[in-house]
């Protein structure tokens, strides 16, 4: 089972190294569309905000030396090793607050001031909503902090929790890029699933496909409107009705100078697996359904594609990969994050896969809910090793949404730390033992 976790991590360090965001970067700026960009701007802006967002300024801030005028960058994470001059706000992931309304209105005054030969360079990686956060009209910041903790709590996926903020944003929705009267070039590092650029950050220089409609049926299935802001859902019903203009759409000629480009997003960490894992002897196979919905379900349906995985090479040491972003829907006062709820899941089931098995959720931005573990790392022995020590199953501590004490007990979590780096979660499950 040793050589089984050495060959795990392994496979987990790879993946991690693949999605590098500061080399992401490098390689983006490199492609010959995107210097020919760069190369015929008058001035560059470069603003960074998500998770990454330190790693990518870094290696942004080194396009045109002798054109560049401002460089901003916005994080959870206070901002280490940055350019010279570039101004760095610290601010908070999940739930916005008044640091994330100050970088917001930092960030649009860059776009206002360039002209109409400037350039405004966007490097987006996830966790940017909440990271600039500025309310629209008749929306407090309050109210947004409550929806947004609200919607958490009841499992909302990304996409629906994106759709209410744009909505109530003055900088979301394409928003940023109508604001600039000049061009605007967006890097980003995808931890959606489907890597749809309009959902990453919230996508503030891209046209938004979603509606004032669209975000008053988020509120309608998750609890209903009278759970929420009566603010914010006065201006959402406003907006339906057609009394406050839409967010920027396809077509519209304020982002007809926005070039947006995903760099990077769970499928380049798949990929770094992927290839550790052949060099150790594995057969990979990769789940192509990406793993989404609450946590438990989803960690069963995962163990049952990698089961007829394994069923197809018998004889086979596998490595089954998987990516996506889950959900949980808190109660009580258990503490974990997605991650190592995931993991737990697993645990239960391992031995529809036979053999020796190991397993590990991870978030690849190295930080699972509210803890200080990454996820979490589950084998062939977690139950047995939990009922001697007296952990109790692994049923309770899932009810109670309490996966980080199950874990932390056992020493089965994962911590790699913040990684400056995001693309949503990975799945490794290792079936065997390298030759």
């Amino acid at each position: 089972m040793d050589k089984l976790r050495h060959d795990l991590a392994a496979v987990v360090r790879a993946a991690l190294a693949a999605v590098d965001a500061g080399r992401l970067v490098r390689d983006a700026l490199a492609m010959p569309d995107v210097a020919a960009t760069l190369h015929a701007a008058h001035a560059v802006d470069v603003i960074a905000a998500g998770k990454a967002a330190a790693a990518m300024l870094v290696a942004g801030a080194t396009v045109a030396p002798d054109r560049l005028r401002h460089v901003v960058g916005a994080a959870a994470e206070a901002g280490g090793g940055l350019p010279p001059g570039a101004r760095w706000h610290t601010t908070v992931h999940p739930v916005p607050d008044e640091r994330s309304v100050s970088a917001a209105r930092d960030v649009l005054r860059v776009a206002h001031a360039a002209g109409e030969r400037d350039l405004l360079v966007v490097l987006l990686s996830g966790g940017a909503s909440s990271i600039l956060a500025l309310p629209a009209e008749e929306v407090t910041l309050a109210d947004k902090q409550q929806i947004s903790k609200r919607l958490l709590e009841l499992g909302a996926e990304i996409h629906e929790l994106n759709t209410v903020r744009k909505h109530l944003s003055a900088i979301k929705g394409g928003r940023l890029a109508a604001a600039t009267p000049g061009s605007t070039l967006t890097l980003a590092l995808s931890d959606v699933v489907g890597d749809d650029v309009s959902s990453i950050g919230s996508g503030p220089t891209v046209p938004d496909p979603t509606t004032f409609d669209d975000a008053l049926a988020v509120l309608d299935v998750h609890g209903g409107r009278d759970r929420y802001p009566a603010a914010a859902v006065t201006r959402l019903t406003r907006g339906a009705a057609g009394e406050i203009g839409e967010t920027p759409k396809p077509g519209d000629l304020r982002l007809a100078r926005s070039i947006a480009r995903v760099i990077g997003g769970g499928w380049t960490a798949v990929e770094g697996a992927r290839t550790a894992a052949a060099s150790l002897g594995y057969t990979v196979h990769v789940v192509d359904r990406p793993v989404v919905g609450e946590a438990r379900h989803a960690a069963h349906e995962l163990l049952q594609a990698a089961s007829h995985a394994v069923k197809a090479h018998p004889s086979s040491p596998m490595c089954v990969l998987a990516a996506g972003e889950t959900t949980v829907r808190t109660a009580g006062s258990g503490k974990g994050g997605r991650n190592q709820e995931c993991a737990l899941a697993m645990a239960r089931n391992l031995d529809l896969l036979g053999g020796r098995v190991v397993a590990a959720s991870i978030g690849t931005d190295g930080i699972d809910g509210p803890t200080d573990a990454a996820g979490a790392i589950v084998d062939s022995t977690t139950l047995a090793r939990a009922e001697a020590a007296d952990i109790g199953p692994p049923e309770r501590y899932l009810e109670e949404h309490n996966s980080y004490v199950f874990f932390d007990e056992l020493g089965d979590l994962l911590r790699t730390g913040p990684t400056g780096t995001n693309v949503g979660d990975l799945q490794v499950i290792l079936v065997g033992g390298s030759q």
